[in-house]
């Protein structure tokens, strides 16, 4: 099994094979111990819904880019914060590693601007919940996360949904727009930056022009999901509206860079008036462990660090190589990206799983872009022998 540098010196195996094997085999008891109730939505589930079952064998094969992972897996910072939390299993008012305090620190707020999640899609279904009632309506752009439109369609709100610009970024004048026109019935407005499934940003000064645009009072749900992976100094997070008191939500998630997608840990950052409205439909379903891990992960800077460069290596070595056969790919600042097959994917899709890849759903109405998360070296290689196999090389549509 190969190796690859990390921080400090050591070497971080790609798959963990023993140490994770017997964590997480741990964990599978102190989740259900901790806080996933019967009754309670398991987000993980929820927002990726109906999967095909595998045994840990077959599904260890795959190369798994179809979900925007860190391939690999929590540092050892990480793991040994939280296997020291297990033994917090069997109790309710557990010591948390002061996580809600550690996420205020890291972003210069206060901690009644944090509220905790089970992953940020719990954030995400809790906006929809608390700001969609009484009729409201969600605005904001398609292709983009579509799992909030899925909860707010849940809800029986409507979605204003409005196409992306021709080089697939987010059309801010239209959204301006599109909330002017329906100001009595919108909720809140949802800019997912940078943008899942294109890997686009929205810099600052359009962040800028959006709020100031826009009613004062119409909140403005920003997702910064894969806000650490971007490198385009043209945008910024926009946490700093927060501490102006302006009605922004800025939700993050340890599921990416921190690797801790199958722990459910995100939280959102806002003024403590949308908290106050959101905070009733929070399940509280976060377990012991991950609140440790958090903490860890907040303080291992070197690992996520380490994390963004290769990611961003082997995103540039595929994109490079798919473009030199012909297929044009959007420019990412993610953990991901979007080749376009100038054919149908679902298909292909199939044909990718064939040969033990797994790769992106469809995102309408981009019904000819693939996407593909960025894996370990090896797991690339492994894509790019596939594509080679399926889909030839060709020229470039003028």
């Amino acid at each position: 099994m190969g190796v690859l540098n990390k921080p400090g010196g050591n070497a971080m195996s790609t798959l963990y094979p023993v140490t994770r094997r017997r964590f997480f085999g741990g964990v599978a008891t102190a989740v259900g111990v901790l806080g996933l109730k019967p009754g309670i939505r398991l987000w993980s589930q929820a927002a990726q819904g109906q999967r095909q079952q595998r045994t840990a064998d077959e599904y260890d094969a795959l190369a798994k880019l179809a979900n925007n992972e860190n391939p690999y897996g929590p540092p050892e910072s990480v793991l040994k914060a939280m296997t020291n939390a297990f033994k917090y299993a069997n109790r309710y008012g557990y010591p948390d590693g002061g996580i809600t305090e550690a996420i205020a620190k890291h972003h210069g707020v206060q901690n009644e601007h944090v509220m905790l999640g089970a992953g940020s899609g719990e954030i995400l279904d809790i906006a929809c919940t608390a700001l969609l009632q009484d009729g409201k309506k969600v605005v904001g752009v398609e292709p983009s996360y579509n799992i909030l439109y899925q909860h707010a369609a849940s809800l029986k709100a409507d979605q204003i949904k409005l196409p992306l610009l021709k080089d697939f970024t987010q059309d801010i004048p239209a959204m301006i727009r599109a909330v002017k026109q329906n100001y009595r019935d919108v909720g809140f407005v949802y800019l997912c930056n940078p943008n899942n499934p294109t890997g686009r940003t929205v810099s600052r000064q359009d962040v800028a022009r959006l709020l100031d645009g826009i009613p004062e009072d119409i909140p403005v749900l920003i997702d910064e999901a894969y806000h650490h992976f971007v490198e385009d100094p043209a945008y910024a997070t926009s946490i700093p509206y927060v501490l102006e008191g302006r009605q922004v939500i800025i939700a993050r998630t340890f599921s990416k860079i921190a690797a801790l997608a199958g722990m459910r840990l995100g939280y959102a950052v806002a003024p403590r008036d949308l908290l106050q409205r959101m905070r009733p439909f929070s399940t509280g379903s976060i377990n012991a462990v991950v609140k440790w891990g958090g903490v860890a992960a907040l303080n291992d800077t070197a690992s996520q660090a380490w994390v963004k460069k290769v990611t961003v290596e082997e995103r540039t070595k595929a994109t490079s190589q798919l473009n030199a056969m012909g297929y044009e790919t959007i420019p990412s600042e993610c953990n991901f990206f979007m080749v376009n097959l100038r054919k149908p994917i679902q298909p292909v899709i199939e044909e990718f799983r064939k040969k033990g890849v797994l790769v992106g759903r469809p995102f309408p109405p981009l019904m000819e872009h693939l996407r593909v998360s960025i894996g370990t070296p090896a797991e690339m290689t492994k894509f790019m022998t596939a594509f080679r196999e399926i889909l030839p090389a060709t020229k470039a549509s003028g």
